[in-house]
């Protein structure tokens, strides 16, 4: 088991990335009753699967390694 417990750049960027795209999802959400709704929803689920792709490509870089 790491002793970083997530405090690598690849876990934080995908965080931040995930907080966005739920932010957006949740924007989407709050405003139900506008034709902006449901594509803005969708929008942010696909921006919060993006932090898990991100999350991949960076740790395969080496950028999910304790660095110190």
């Amino acid at each position: 088991m790491s002793d970083s417990h997530g405090n690598t750049p690849a876990a934080w960027t995908a965080v931040v990335v995930g907080l966005i795209g739920f932010l957006i999802s949740s924007v989407g959400i709050t405003y139900l009753g506008h034709s902006f709704a449901w594509p803005l929803f969708w929008i942010g689920v696909a921006v919060f699967a993006v932090g898990g792709v991100v999350f991949v490509v960076m740790s395969k870089m080496g950028l999910h390694v304790e660095s110190h």
